[in-house]
């Protein structure tokens, strides 16, 4: 065992999940807005990339638990238990990490009583659920076999679970199928976010395919790392042929996601050089051919340094498709930007380090790591099993533990201080992100316009424009400016829609529209075809009052900031007749915004 570079790695977890007490208690105080970048317009962020991973990863449980029970291949055995426990560990990391994203983490119970049966997080939930109960049930003999629990009630416990040992297998991978499977018919809904190089219709075959794969992958990473850490024994021969098995399942995901690529035309755009084609040439090269291809080689699979980096790329390559689809490429209005705060980083570290600390502690303590087969373990402990050390069973406990504590404390106040000092302040007290609503134009014949309320108004002659562009375009001069009537109004005031004087506003009320038109059932009648913002039919189709410019763009769900709005109509304008009519500085700033002077000595400056 590796002392020096087991306690660096435990100093070090440890360090990450103080940190992310700090970050964790603030954002159950605080709120998710004070305590991350997500907003109305980008709502899922790092957690929700994150969880995808610590899923993926834990594919090797239901995947070694079929191959052992179901196909009977005895000789993978030795690596059940790390995989029942590395899945144990994704799956607790993927209901903590929810915790941190739900809006109301206290309700995350909800599923259980109020059931959507066609919803798919609905089904997402129950499976996380019971695939979880189910892995506990599967592991919860390794724990048993502790020299604490040898009495006749938890040996009747024990033995009990063992004879449950085929069901509670089959329905795991039961589970496991249908969540791997529905996390990605998630992204079935949402095809006006995701990028078309990452959307497929096949996608909850890729999640579940990439799944098996990169729990395979993540099995031989592990067991480096046990070997490095404690000394265990590393079969390369059964490390070889899971990475030989990977490899396969690792060709059959690129060959549908190119397939589909290629059936729906959409593989040149991964080689036009946008920053999307990037990431997807990397994540299917390097992430996906390079370690599929070496891993069939016999020469790569024997050496131990080829093995472990084919490994690596391979869960790369399933981690990137995943973050991509979920926070990297997903489409987000204009002026709505994302980028993860500190303590979204701080807290995206810190469970996977939670993690950690559990699966050292596990292996430290129980026979998790021992190559022998279960039928060795007649009873919880009576008989240790071949290559078990007795003297682990309690090491945790047997320590120097004064040491232990003086050091994890010192670590402990190191990582709360440090934290504290550098986090944000509005996280730390409690602000939100700032508003800047909109003061309304006020006058008539010349406006008064100053959005911000800071006294730096821009007088606009209203009535002069009026009656110029009439001039020029009859009735439709109010649609200029005027290019969007709300339902019973001949001409709507700029500030109704741009109501943030520097940030997008939400303009469309999604659920009214469909709370007065019925329910679900009325998606058909403003939808023509799939669910989705690109579907949507004309807002005049069913009010007539509201008016649109021709050329206009599509209706958004976002209108863009009333400082942004007014300069797109009034400086394009303003540039357009500049060059149309050599007006100089037409479209200069001067001439809308004046110095405080000059605004007291002019009376409703007039445009050429």
């Amino acid at each position: 065992m590796d002392k020096i570079a087991l306690q660096r790695l435990r100093d070090l977890l440890w360090f990450l999940v103080m940190a992310g007490l700090v970050a964790a208690s603030v954002r159950f105080t605080r709120g998710l807005g004070a305590t991350t970048g997500l907003n109305d317009a980008a709502p899922w962020g790092l957690w929700i990339a994150v969880k995808l991973g610590f899923v993926a990863l834990a594919g090797g449980g239901f995947t070694l638990a079929g191959l052992v029970y179901v196909f009977r291949l005895e000789s993978l055995r030795p690596m059940l238990r790390r995989a029942i426990l590395i899945a144990l560990l994704g799956y607790a990391s993927f209901i903590v990490s929810l915790l941190f994203d739900l809006g109301l983490p206290w309700h995350i119970y909800m599923p259980i009583l109020n059931w959507q049966h066609h919803s798919v997080m609905f089904e997402i939930a129950w499976c996380v659920m019971l695939y979880f109960s189910v892995l506990g049930l599967e592991f919860m003999p390794v724990i048993l076999e502790h020299p604490w629990f040898a009495r006749p009630f938890f040996k009747n416990i024990y033995h009990l679970l063992h004879r449950a040992t085929i069901p509670l297998v089959i329905a795991g991978i039961v589970l496991s199928t249908l969540h791997q499977s529905s996390l990605g018919a998630l992204f079935l809904i949402m095809p006006h976010r995701v990028h078309p190089l990452w959307y497929s219709a096949w996608i909850p075959v890729l999640f579940f395919t990439s799944a098996i794969a990169a729990g395979l992958f993540a099995l031989i990473v592990e067991s480096f790392v046990a070997q490095r850490l404690f000394s265990s024994r590393l079969r390369l021969s059964l490390l070889g042929r899971l990475g030989n098995a990977g490899a396969w399942v690792l060709w059959v995901y690129l060959g549908i996601r190119l397939g589909d690529l290629v059936v729906r035309g959409v593989l040149p755009a991964g080689l036009d050089g946008s920053w999307q084609s990037l990431i997807f040439v990397g994540e299917i090269v390097i992430g996906g051919m390079l370690p599929a291809m070496l891993l069939l080689l016999p020469g790569v699979r024997a050496n131990r340094y080829g093995l472990l980096t084919c490994a690596i790329l391979g869960i790369f390559g399933v981690l990137s498709q995943r973050m991509s689809l979920s926070m990297f490429t997903q489409w987000r209005p204009p002026g709505a930007p994302y980028f993860p705060s500190a303590f979204e980083i701080i807290i995206a570290l810190a469970i996977p380090a939670a993690a950690g600390l559990v699966y050292l502690l596990f292996a430290e303590n129980l026979p998790v790591l021992s190559h022998a087969p279960e039928r060795q373990y007649s009873a919880p402990g009576l008989q240790h099993a071949a290559g078990a050390r007795p003297s682990q069973y309690g090491s945790l406990f047997q320590r120097n533990r004064a040491h232990g504590l003086q050091r994890s404390s010192g670590l402990a106040v190191v990582a709360i201080a440090l934290t504290a000092a550098f986090a944000p302040a509005r996280s730390i007290q409690g602000a939100q992100l700032p508003t800047s609503p909109v003061s309304p134009a006020r006058g008539w014949e010349s406006l008064a316009i100053d959005g911000n309320r800071r006294d730096r108004l821009v007088i606009f002659p209203h009535t002069d424009h009026q009656q110029r562009l009439a001039n020029e375009l009859g009735e439709r001069a109010c649609q200029v400016c005027h290019h969007l009537d709300l339902p019973g109004d001949r001409a709507t005031a700029c500030s109704a829609c741009h109501q943030e004087n520097d940030s997008p506003t939400r303009i469309f009320d999604h659920t009214l529209h469909t709370r007065q038109l019925g329910g679900n059932a009325a998606c058909q009648q403003c939808h023509l075809g799939e669910h989705r913002a690109q579907t949507a039919a004309a807002c005049a189709a069913c009010h007539e009052n509201m008016s649109s410019m021709a050329g206009e763009k599509p209706f958004q769900y976002f209108a863009p900031s009333y400082q942004q709005a007014l300069h797109g109509r009034c400086l394009a304008c303003h540039q357009e007749r500049q060059a149309a009519a050599d007006i100089p500085d037409l479209a200069s700033c001067s001439v809308c915004h004046f110095k405080p002077a000059e605004l007291q000595r002019s009376n409703a400056p007039h445009h050429q």
